[in-house]
């Protein structure tokens, strides 16, 4: 029976493995939606309409600002690098550098040593490549984008079945099985309103400044700083210090020393004052064991995983929980 079951659990997965992108963010969206939902459910009859009202309202406030936001951003992204690969490769930013000539022989050595203008340029191309394939739109992105709102309408019409469901088909007692619910819940509210809210802060702080000191599309920046930050080991400064350096190549000195201490000494600060605060103690994590779980997770099953590694390993450690709690009552 035992080796049935484990047989049965792997073909299981294997038959979800293709849609745990999909079912990751429908499961994110159905625990942001739920309010919505549930106040929807009572003034509609329907649990059909109710659920179809509230993906309605999902796609209008999730999908069509995501997906506009990431194409102009790519966009401005490719813009950007081929501004930069233009100036490198006509030289105009020694004009810059002038009256500091050991900086401009600095700079000379490192754009001969990296062949800078040749990494602008093919980042660029790239970029440009990728904000075509995005527009036109792979059929596994339309797919999985259809399949997270085909998902979302019965995690919300029909949750509160599937979680009975759950609850009678799983060995622990109804008690832990709500405990679990709740760490999920909680942990799923905390990576999405803790690490989202901080990485939002950092964007409009960078994107403020950018607008400050008369740097281009402010706004644009300004999300691709808060996209950055929601990743980890990435980050805002991936923005803000080409954002300097362009400003130091052009000879704005003092403003590319205000972006820098503004970056290193407030947008990078709120990360760590602000995320402990909103993250840690909800996700009831260890910062190490929160930041493996996120990078483990993004590496094994892709973007995804920023939610499905904290959700597994804080499930993991609740079950070990229940089964050292069991073993002490049977030790008794």
């Amino acid at each position: 029976m035992l080796i049935a079951l484990a047989v049965g659990i792997v073909v299981c997965y294997l038959l979800a493995a293709p849609f745990l992108p999909a079912l990751t963010w429908a499961l994110v969206l159905a625990t942001l939606f739920h309010p919505l939902h549930r106040r929807i459910s009572k003034d509609l009859r329907y649990r059909e309409v109710a659920a179809a009202v509230a993906v309605a309202i999902a796609v209008l406030i999730v999908a069509l600002p995501v997906s506009l936001l990431a194409e102009r951003l790519v966009n401005e992204a490719a813009k950007g690098a081929q501004i930069i690969a233009d100036a490198l490769r006509t030289g105009s930013w020694r004009e810059a550098l002038a009256d500091y000539p050991r900086v401009a022989q600095a700079f000379l050595w490192i754009e001969t040593q990296l062949d800078i203008a040749g990494v602008a340029g093919n980042a660029a191309t790239m970029l440009t490549n990728f904000s075509a394939s995005f527009v036109r739109g792979s059929l596994t992105q339309v797919v999985d984008v259809i399949l997270t709102f085909y998902f979302l309408f019965y995690f919300l019409r029909d949750g509160r079945e599937a979680l009975m469901a759950l609850k009678h088909f799983s060995p622990l007692s109804s008690e832990e099985m709500d405990k679990l619910f709740a760490r999920v819940k909680d942990t799923v509210h905390a990576i999405v309103f803790g690490t989202f809210a901080v990485a939002a802060l950092q964007g409009t702080l960078g994107g403020l400044m950018f607008w400050f000191l008369g740097l281009p599309s402010p706004l644009l920046w300004g999300v691709a700083m808060g996209v950055l930050a929601v990743v980890p080991v990435l980050g805002a400064f991936i923005v803000w210090i080409p954002g300097a350096l362009w400003l130091a190549l052009s000879g704005e000195w003092v403003k590319a020393l205000i972006l820098i201490g503004w970056g290193a000494g407030v947008v990078a600060t709120v990360d760590n004052l602000l995320y402990p605060m909103l993250v840690g103690e909800r996700l009831k994590l260890h910062t190490l064991l929160a930041f493996m779980s996120m990078i483990g997770g993004i590496i094994v099953f892709g973007p995804s995983g920023l939610v499905i590694g904290p959700v597994v390993l804080t499930v993991t450690l609740l079950l070990f929980e229940f089964w050292r709690d069991h073993v002490r009552v049977i030790g008794r």
